[in-house]
């Protein structure tokens, strides 16, 4: 395979402006595939991968300035704020990315009827696995406690069963699958006004659609609907319906992400300038100008808002254009973690809990009978030291998983 390379200067331009819909000169397909990958689409899920580490670093060294959702102006110094906020990409873009390469492996078995067979007997498969693999291992990671007071339903159950959704959604003319999640993703905020109280009939399923909240268990304890899922099930569409850009001419597939990346962040500007709907906490001038820009970007990701999918999605798909123009050392780094995404999430979170106890045992509690940093700034560098092993394991494991002669092994 050749490797191409662009220059930084227009990487930069179409990262941050998309400066032209129709680039002189564009790589085609096959030089942003590496091993059957798609590399591009590989480094965008291995950029929002590091952008969850520095994320998860708050939820372990930064707990004693924990942020609410929407996040409480008063209290979220522009630091962490804006780092909390560039964390707000991640599960768009991964389940995003899932319904993306939900097509891309139904396409490779055939396509057409043959390929959303194949695909929604792949999606069923995983879908459950990751549902399983939410309750054990993942929770575990998190708690360290094999009897947890409360269970958290979090980013791997969204994705999970929004895999199993998709694998019914599959099935419809492609038209109407967009149609679908557009409608979920644009519309769902209509329902915000709807609440069933615990024991009411459909206060379990209402609470794992649309409703971010406490679920009592009969035996005892609770679990918390941390990603209601709903509007994840329009965002896996939505990506299930874009797959046929990347089987076609490269150069129309990189327009068609810039037009649509532009498009999506203009709608955001219409609705949040409207300041109607779209979120259900509207933005207001605040005391400096920094605070009234962040006013305008605190969006509802529980669940995630038609403004933060709007957002999110939109700077995601721009994003991607402007990786499928990177030079190829950036991009090969970041498709490592990108290449081995499940993996790379259940070594982070185990490597930095240990790390977390082992500076808990080393210097002490410091913030109450936990450890924290001093400031955000050593959330970023604490991440860095941790991605640099995680790079390195996720290289070895995306080794054994192309040797593999195991079936089961595509499912990791």
């Amino acid at each position: 395979m050749k490797r191409y390379k662009v220059s930084a200067i227009r990487f930069r331009l179409m990262m941050s402006t998309a400066a032209t819909l129709a680039p002189a000169s564009v790589a085609p397909p096959e030089q942003v595939r590496s091993g059957g990958r798609i590399r591009s689409i590989d480094a965008l899920r291995g950029l929002v991968i590091l952008l969850m580490l520095v994320d998860h670093a708050r939820e372990f060294f930064f707990i004693h300035a924990q942020v609410s959702d929407p996040m409480n102006l008063e209290t979220t110094s522009p630091a962490l704020f804006f780092t909390r906020l560039s964390a707000h990409l991640c599960a768009p873009v991964f389940i995003a990315l899932t319904g993306l390469g939900a097509w891309l492996y139904g396409n490779g078995r055939g396509g057409g009827a043959v390929g959303a067979r194949a695909a929604s007997d792949f999606l069923l498969k995983r879908g459950l696995f990751l549902v399983v693999l939410e309750l054990t291992l993942v929770g575990f990671g998190w708690s360290f406690s094999f009897t947890p007071q409360i269970i958290y339903l979090q980013v791997i159950w969204a994705i999970g069963l929004s895999m199993i959704a998709l694998a019914a959604l599959v099935h419809l003319p492609r038209p109407v699958l967009i149609a679908v999640g557009l409608v979920i993703v644009l519309g769902h905020n209509l329902l915000d006004p709807i609440t069933i109280a615990a024991g009411q009939p459909g206060h379990v399923l209402w609470a794992v659609l649309h409703d971010r909240t406490l679920i009592d268990l009969p035996w005892g304890g609770q679990v918390r609907t941390s990603y209601p899922l709903l509007p994840w099930i329009g965002v896996a569409a939505l990506g299930y319906g874009i797959g046929p850009w990347f089987v076609g001419d490269a150069s129309l597939r990189l327009r068609r992400l810039v037009l649509t990346g532009l498009t999506a962040l203009t709608l955001l500007i219409v609705l949040r300038g409207l300041n109607v709907y779209g979120d259900p906490t509207p933005w207001a001038v605040q005391a400096t100008p920094l605070h009234t820009v962040m006013s305008v970007l605190n969006l509802t990701k529980y669940p995630p808002s038609a403004d933060f999918i709007l957002l999110t999605l939109g700077l995601g798909a721009l994003f991607l254009a402007g990786l499928e123009q990177a030079p190829s050392r950036l991009t090969g780094v970041l498709a490592v973690f990108g290449g081995a995404p499940l993996f790379f999430y259940l070594i982070h979170i185990y490597g930095l809990h240990l790390v977390y106890l082992s500076a808990l045992a080393l210097f002490g509690a410091n913030q109450g009978d936990g450890f924290g940093v001093p400031n955000v700034a050593w959330l970023w560098l604490l991440a860095a030291g941790v991605a640099v092993p995680c790079w390195y394991a996720c290289r070895w494991f995306a080794g054994v998983k192309r040797r593999s002669p195991h079936a089961w092994m595509k499912y990791l």
